[in-house]
């Protein structure tokens, strides 16, 4: 064993009594882990913190460190940290906390472990998060642990209480979570936050798609449009849109502004300080976006952050593509519905999600995805939760709590 670590056959999983150590909590069992890889969603992250010797996470094979991180729920002192390695264990690893996720400290580094159980004691490290950042294979294969076990003075932060289930959690039915949904979409589509500005937004963007316009830009190739205008004008007969239906019905599916110009801009910037076209945006995006993407990962047990990823993914790809990005999801992962890892399934989610947009010459910047949305999910977000820090587009964006 390296320095500072001692073989321990049995340990207690709530409390553990030392000759040399105060009693420490388990403060580590239940709570959110996210992890570099896994080998499949049978090895997934939260299996290292479940409590059964039975289960295991394991890394992917790519080469170079892998690491597993566990989110304590508050600022917790760190006094113990037990790892039990399967026969993939990590030669060289280093123990790690953070306050934010971001910024890392030593508590504890070795080069010399040799597999088994190691029993790190007598630390003196804090942190809301803590990561084990495994850096020499003992085996090409990877890294792979059973139970990774974080011990201190406490209080522990029970599971449900920080982080809630899908069943307990309001997601984005939550109306704060929902507009924060609305302010991360219009850092995308319009690079600002303030979503209520862009009633009147309206422009070719060159991406085939014809006009893109309003709070999450409804197209006119596209058919979203269409309804849009169609709708205002059953609520208001005879507005400043109505009469440019006729060309809306005739270019839908294409790029064309056959019948729509020259006048279609000035006239959709006009109706949009119209409040009752206001609420037609709101109503149609809710209906064809928002209400069906959120029900879709609500259904796969999906909390807030996946909620967003699946709306998100409606706004630009249509429900048909959101629906086609899963269905090439399910081919590597399982909803947590079916029993998969929550965060092995966003992942495997965004990974799909980034490839779509690939396919499209004007969607080859994913940075909505890369570094909004994963951002949030190496951080363990499930929920969500602000504040938020995130970049779209070479512009950063954040929001308060």
């Amino acid at each position: 064993m390296g320095v500072g670590i001692t073989l321990v056959c049995t340990v207690p999983l709530v409390i553990s009594m030392t000759a040399d150590a105060a009693p420490d909590l388990l403060l580590s069992r239940g709570r959110p882990v996210l992890a570099s890889s896994v080998q499949s969603p049978g090895t997934a992250a939260t299996l290292a913190v479940d409590g059964i010797a039975e289960t295991r996470w394991t890394t992917g094979t790519a080469a170079g460190s892998q690491w597993l991180r566990v989110d304590l729920g508050r600022t917790q002192n760190v006094t113990r940290v037990r790892i039990n390695w399967t026969a993939a264990y990590a030669r060289g690893y280093r123990i790690q906390t953070s306050a934010d996720g971001a910024a890392w400290s030593d508590a504890y580094a070795t080069t010399s472990g040799d597999g088994g159980v190691d029993d790190v004691k007598r630390l003196r490290s804090a942190g809301r998060y803590l990561r084990l950042l495994a850096t020499q294979r003992a085996r090409a294969s990877g890294f792979s642990l059973t139970e990774l076990q974080v011990y201190g003075p406490g209080p522990v932060v029970p599971a449900a209480a920080s982080t809630g289930s899908p069943a307990a959690s309001t997601g984005l039915t939550d109306p704060r979570k929902k507009e924060l949904a609305f302010q991360l979409v219009s850092s995308a589509e319009n690079s600002s936050l303030d979503w209520r500005g862009q009633f009147g937004y309206i422009e070719d963007i060159g991406d085939g798609r014809g006009y893109t316009a309003g709070i999450i830009g409804f197209c006119s190739g596209t058919s979203d449009m269409l309804a849009v205008v169609g709708e205002y004008t059953r609520r208001k007969p005879g507005n400043k849109l109505a009469k440019y239906l006729p060309a809306l019905r005739t270019v839908d599916g294409s790029d064309s502004h056959a019948g729509l110009d020259p006048g279609y801009v000035a006239a959709w910037r006009s109706a949009a300080t119209d409040p009752v076209f206001q609420k037609v945006q709101e109503d149609e995006r809710d209906r064809m976006y928002f209400n069906p993407a959120v029900t879709m990962a609500t259904t796969d047990g999906l909390r807030a952050l996946g909620q967003f990823a699946y709306y998100d993914a409606a706004v630009m790809h249509g429900m048909s593509g959101l629906r086609g990005i899963r269905a090439a999801a399910m081919r590597v992962a399982k909803t947590p519905k079916q029993g998969g890892d929550e965060t092995v399934w966003l992942s495997a989610f965004l990974n799909a999600r980034v490839a779509e947009m690939r396919t499209e010459e004007a969607h080859s910047d994913v940075s909505r995805v890369e570094t909004a949305q994963r951002t949030f999910l190496r951080a363990s977000n499930l929920d969500l939760d602000a504040p938020l820090s995130w970049r779209v587009y070479g512009d950063q964006f954040s929001t308060g709590r």
